[in-house]
Order: structure tokens, then C-alpha cells, then sequence
């Protein structure tokens, strides 16, 4: 450790980053590794960046809304149920709204349970905060094991539904067992909510324990805008208001969002468009023999065979360092023994599915 190093909190010289997915930045590559939306936003947010940077940027000079209270009372309205602003947060991505519900929640006395697997940026937040993880293994069958979470000692809870990196959801008859029998607060990231069969937006008023996370990077395009919220009883807004940055979401963000979610009839057609193209590639990945999760998401998950049928961990190397020699990137876990085996291949365009199953086709011929 170096003497700069030595000056650092123990906790913080001692922990790993996360580490995102690989960022290309030379052309030609088909990126299908973030899960990031295959197409444009509405055209209405660019005009509203626009908008924004009139006279010569002359509103740049002011600070943005510290609340953005105008984004907060219009995702309390699309979602319904009674939501008001008082039940909304905007973050800078959903990933701020998750690093102020640990800073909340979570501690060095204060243990926060996660699933494995799922967003491997929930342990790297818990870490930041020098608190401790309660992980709970899924098996193969990716059934919600609601017993195991409820007997953690864990102050809060964070599950992804549906999950990543497998595309599984979770049913609101599930999230709420697991709500009446964990006593912490539930964090259920609704990343994927756009694609999947239900969300839990409904189950907010008779849960006040209960926090639902939403990005704006994935159905609405907007991943370089960076906002995402949350959706709480109010006094739990409240104590994440306590531990914001005061100007956490700049004017230009803002802006975007607030006219890309007005723009329902767009996004609609985009969602409609990604989840027919997901379950056509999910009919052929399981035509061929291999496991695939039967995904909620933007991205499938799946095993592949090789031409011996052969599957795992290396076979699933094989074929993600073939799609990187054709300059094709897709997602893969390593680390963990469920996710070893498999590839997360994010929904692309038509054109862009294509090049995979070609990529595809080209391996398997070698």
C-alpha cells in the first residue's frame, strides 16, 4: 500500500471498484453489452436539451431545481395509485437513488441483504459505506428464496425484478410474502420494469416498507442523461432528501426526462418492438438446445452449446471471445458458478441480432 493509499479510510484502500461493461470507442463494433436501448430517444428530448441551451446557454449559469419538483409530481402521475410528488425521488441514474438508500440504511451495524446473483453494484455501494452484506444464493431454478431473505439480519433488502443478469421475474403474489415476513425495507429495482409481464407500483400504498427504483437508460433511451428515481412512502423520501446532494440532477437531465416521459406513445412503440424481438431470439436460442431463461427484460440470458453440444464455462468463453473477434459484445459472468455458463445478450435492433446469430452460425461451423 503507498503512503497516499495508507491515509485512506481502511475499508476504501481495501475494496474493488465495480466495473461496468466494456465502452468501445472506435466504430463498427455491435454493442449489446449494457443493455442499453437499441434505439433513439424521443425526439422530443433532444428538443427540450435544446431548449434548454437557447441564448447562448444563458440558463446554464443557474442552478438547477434542487427537488426537481416538476419530475417528481409528473412520475407520481404516470404511475398512479395515488402517488403524489411526496412519493417521488429523482436521482442522477438509479444507481444515485441506490447509493442514498444505503447511506441510509446501511452501515457498519446496519447489514443490507442482496441476491446473488444480481447488480454487482449493490455490495460495491455497501462496501463504500463500510457496511456489511447478507447475500442469499438463488439456485438454477431462480425461485425467489423468500424464506432465506426473511431470516437475514439485514436492515434492508435489495432485489432486482426482474433480476439481471438472468431476465427472471418476480410475481407481486412473491414480493408480497416476502414483504410480510422480511421486517426491513424492501428494495425491489424495477430496472426492467417496462419489459416485463407486472411491477409492483400497485403494492406501494399498503407497504410503506416497500421502495421501487426506476432508470430512464432502458426503455426511454436516455442512458448518457443519467436519471433515474424512486418511488416511496413519504417519510422515507424524506430521509433520502436528508443525505441528497442538494443539485444531484442537472437542468439539461431534467429537461430530457421530463419530455421523454410525456412521450408514452413513442415508448410504447419501442417496448412493444423490443419485447417481440426478445421472445423470437428466446424461441430460436431454445430451438438450438440451449437454456434460456424465459426473460422479463431487454437482454436474454443463455447457455450455449457448441457443435458437440457441450456446454459450460469454457464453451461459453469460446463463443464470447468469437463475438469479440467479430467486434460483437455481449455480457459474461464468469465469476459466479450459476452465471458461469452463460451469455447476456442485450435486445439490438433487427439488424443487429442478425450479426449475433451469424456470429453464431460462423463458431459453431469452426
Amino acid at each position: 500500500m503507498s503512503a497516499l493509499s495508507s491515509l485512506a479510510l481502511p475499508h476504501v484502500a481495501a475494496m474493488h471498484a465495480y466495473t461496468p461493461g466494456l465502452q468501445p470507442t472506435e466504430p463498427g463494433w455491435v454493442k449489446l453489452n449494457t443493455n442499453e436501448c437499441p434505439y433513439p430517444p424521443s425526439p422530443r428530448a433532444a428538443e427540450a436539451v435544446i431548449a434548454e441551451l437557447a441564448n447562448g446557454g444563458e440558463k446554464l449559469r443557474l442552478y438547477p431545481d434542487p427537488k426537481a419538483t416538476p419530475l417528481r409530481r409528473l412520475v407520481a402521475k404516470l404511475h398512479g395509485h395515488g402517488l403524489t410528488e411526496a412519493n417521488a425521488l429523482i436521482g442522477n441514474g438509479s444507481d444515485d437513488v441506490l447509493n442514498l438508500l444505503v447511506r441510509v440504511f446501511g452501515g457498519p451495524s446496519a447489514p443490507i441483504s442482496v441476491t446473488l446473483p444480481s447488480y454487482s453494484l449493490y455490495p460495491v455501494l455497501i462496501t463504500i459505506q463500510d457496511g456489511k452484506c447478507a447475500p442469499v444464493e438463488f439456485d438454477r431454478s431462480m425461485k425467489l428464496p423468500i424464506e432465506k431473505l426473511a431470516a437475514t439480519p439485514a436492515r434492508a433488502c435489495f432485489l432486482t425484478s426482474p433480476n439481471a443478469p438472468t431476465g427472471v421475474g418476480f410475481t407481486n403474489a412473491e414480493i408480497s410474502e416476502l414483504l410480510a415476513k422480511f421486517p426491513g425495507i424492501l428494495v425491489l429495482d424495477e430496472t426492467y420494469a417496462p419489459f416485463a409481464k407486472e411491477n409492483a407500483v400497485g403494492l406501494l400504498a399498503a407497504n410503506p416498507r416497500l421502495v421501487i427504483t426506476r432508470t430512464l437508460s432502458k426503455a426511454q433511451g436516455l442512458a448518457g442523461i443519467r436519471l433515474g428515481y424512486c418511488l416511496a412512502h413519504p417519510e422515507i423520501i424524506d430521509l433520502l432528501d436528508r443525505v441528497r446532494d442538494s443539485y444531484n440532477v442537472n437542468r439539461l437531465s431534467q429537461a430530457a426526462a421530463h419530455a421523454a416521459l410525456q412521450d408514452t406513445g413513442y415508448y410504447d412503440a419501442i417496448i412493444g418492438k423490443i419485447i417481440r424481438t426478445r421472445d423470437y431470439w428466446f424461441s430460436e436460442y431454445t430451438a438450438r438446445g440451449w437454456f434460456t431463461y424465459e426473460s422479463q427484460s431487454n437482454f436474454l440470458f443463455t447457455e450455449p452449446r457448441n457443435a458437440k453440444g457441450e456446454a459450460g464455462p469454457a464453451v461459453a468463453k469460446s463463443l464470447y471471445d468469437f463475438f469479440v473477434s467479430k467486434k460483437i459484445l455481449v455480457r459474461a459472468f464468469p465469476s459466479h458458478p450459476l452465471t458461469a455458463s452463460f451469455l447476456r445478450i442485450s435486445v439490438g435492433t433487427d439488424e443487429e441480432m442478425l450479426a449475433v446469430n451469424d456470429a453464431i452460425e460462423a463458431w459453431l461451423k469452426a
